[in-house]
């Protein structure tokens, strides 16, 4: 079960006490308001509030930028150029909280985006429950062999079996071992500050995460692409779609430029004009090294 029974009484209370406001309020994201999605098998994301929608980021651009947004005439044609022009303080005006419970290792790459406010469930004051990560079968993989933080082709077999059995009967061993040192039974018990050591980085964990819409189109720009690892890439993809109710023109601005996007250096941007103009181009005649080009080409020839 993603959500605790305390959470859901606490959801339920909440629902059944709606508030009168006078804020500027979407209706795709008051759909998405206490309901948690899940993601992975023991994880989920919901939203717990939200500040701002389209219009926010228009009302701040207007103000901030003044004469340069003058000739463009609609909201959204507004909120492309500030995308297309990289200003970020427009979408600033907006903020989401989520609610997200996820795996410990997972986390942890989370945590490296250091621009939201975070408050994380703290397992030195309660007892971390017995929920392991654990991958389906389709998400086995061997490590790359061209890539040294990525995934090759994935395990079958026996060797999937094995694999599978290791990571079960490791993370309930130790977190038998984590029980039998924080029980009592009739002696103190080892402090729980100290018996969290002992959990596996594939236990649950949950935190809120505050986040305005700047840093969050920065987090799911890295998190929502292909390259990003799976247990992080499902994370942002569930929001993507929350975000995709909340702000519609800005992600479509964002899916465009940025998801659907490339960034070239100069030696890139050199290279397709000559393209453009009939030249051949090459590595060696490109001035990229082997492996520029290699991304350069995967980019004209596979954005994915």
């Amino acid at each position: 079960m993603p959500l605790e029974p305390e959470q859901l009484a606490e959801i339920e209370d909440l629902r059944s006490h709606p508030q009168p406001t006078l804020r500027a309020t979407v209706p795709g994201m008051e759909a998405h308001l206490y309901h948690a999605r899940p993601v992975l098998d023991h994880g989920f994301v919901r939203v717990i509030d939200y500040m701002g929608d389209d219009s926010a980021i228009c009302q701040a651009a207007r103000v901030s930028y003044g004469k340069g947004t003058k000739s463009v005439q609609n909201d959204e044609g507004l909120i492309r150029y500030l995308m297309r022009h990289w200003h970020s303080t427009p979408f600033e005006m907006c903020e989401i909280k989520l609610h997200v419970k996820l795996p410990v290792f997972v986390a942890r790459q989370w945590i490296r985006h250091r621009t939201a406010n975070v408050n994380e469930y703290s397992a030195r004051y309660s007892i971390l429950d017995r929920e392991f990560y654990i991958p389906q079968p389709d998400a086995l993989n061997a490590q790359s062999v061209v890539n040294n933080q990525g995934r090759g082709a994935v395990l079958e077999g026996a060797e999937a079996e094995r694999v599978l059995e290791i990571l079960k009967a490791d993370s309930n061993r130790a977190y038998d071992n984590y029980e039998s040192m924080i029980s009592d039974e009739g002696q103190q018990g080892l402090a729980r500050e100290l018996a969290r050591m002992n959990l596996p980085a594939n236990i649950y964990t949950q935190w809120y995460w505050k986040v305005d819409l700047h840093n969050l189109f920065h987090f799911l720009r890295l998190r929502a692409d292909a390259h990003a690892q799976y247990e992080i890439r499902v994370y942002a993809d569930a929001i993507c779609e929350m975000v995709k109710d909340w702000v519609p023109a800005a992600y479509a601005a964002f899916e465009d430029y940025r998801l659907g996007g490339a960034t070239m250096s100069g030696k890139a941007l050199d290279c397709v004009r000559r393209m453009v103009k009939g030249e051949e181009v090459t590595q060696e005649t490109s001035g990229m090294s082997k492996g520029e080009w290699r991304e350069f080409m995967g980019v004209l020839n596979d954005p994915a």
